[in-house]
């Protein structure tokens, strides 16, 4: 995963997101520099999806 694309972008991904999955919080998707393994683990571990689907989730939105 391109983590500038993350960084450069990352308010208006989480905004949709956030409108997708209604179960994910703001804590869920906080987002440190340098933490993206951090962040994708709890996406996937609220969602119930692999690692190669929630990279792909949020690379398409």
């Amino acid at each position: 995963m391109d983590t500038l694309q993350i960084k450069g972008a990352w308010n208006e991904i989480k905004g949709k997101i956030k409108q997708q999955y209604a179960d994910l919080t703001d804590d869920d998707l906080l987002y440190e520099e340098g933490q993206e393994d951090r962040l994708i683990g709890k996406i996937q571990q609220k969602l119930g999806k692999s690692r190669d689907e929630v990279i792909k989730m949020l690379k398409s939105v």
